[in-house]
């Protein structure tokens, strides 16, 4: 059970999470990813959110995904960058400091419209699971969230978009096929199917509460 064929095309789902084996990694043994969440800060679900694209919230646990033995967390306290370099509040270096219990003093906040935080992992990684938390103390959907991977800073090489749930193309990079979410303490996990690649970039366009843009934490899964 905790063995595939790896083919470059294949794509495995496990625990509702899909894997693409890359072809140089066959047969990884997979272990259950056991993250380390935050306590929840709001109860139920909220109404009267006006998004014509949202998932129905879950009652269930979230599984635990599956991912090849010795995967770590290798955006931790590496270096953050944003289109906006001056936060109203917080510090750039919060989105990966480990901290996502998302009280005051533990998110960021950046200016309005469409914005991003990148993260340079330092060096190439294979890339299996992103988990992103937004600012989740209230229940709210931010809108227009794309997530991408590139090689260089500039993101002009190589650049693949693993989560795009912008559905009328307003942030300029196509129409998304992921549902917008309510943010909850669980964070949205993201499958980026062992790609390889150094940098990481988390677009935002505002939120159904107000037109800012926040980051709570950011981790990246992957390994040499």
């Amino acid at each position: 059970m905790g063995r595939y064929l790896a083919l470059a095309a294949a794509t495995v789902w496990l625990c509702g999470v899909g894997f693409a084996a890359a072809a140089d990694d066959p047969k990884p043994d997979l272990v259950p990813l056991k993250l380390q969440l935050p306590r929840p800060m709001f109860i139920g679900t909220p109404v009267n959110l006006k998004t014509p694209n949202l998932e129905k919230p879950s009652k269930e646990r979230r599984p635990d995904p599956l991912v090849p033995a010795g995967t770590t967390n290798v955006a931790l306290n590496k270096p953050v960058t944003s289109s906006d370099n001056a936060p109203t509040l917080g510090d750039l270096n919060q989105v990966t400091d480990g901290d996502k219990e998302g009280i005051e003093g533990s998110y960021v906040e950046i200016g309005p419209g469409k914005q991003y935080f990148q993260i340079d992992l330092k060096e190439p990684y294979r890339i299996y699971v992103i988990v992103v938390w937004h600012y989740h103390n209230q229940a709210r959907v931010y809108r227009d969230v794309v997530v991408q991977l590139a090689d260089d800073a500039e993101f002009k090489t190589n650049v693949r978009t693993v989560f795009n749930n912008d559905d009328d193309n307003s942030s300029g990079f196509g129409v998304g096929k992921d549902h917008e979410y309510i943010e909850t303490h669980e964070g949205r996990l993201i499958d980026a199917k062992g790609q390889t690649a150094r940098y990481v970039r988390l677009y935002t366009n505002g939120n159904t509460t107000n037109d800012l843009n926040h980051s709570t934490e950011v981790e990246v899964y992957g390994k040499k």
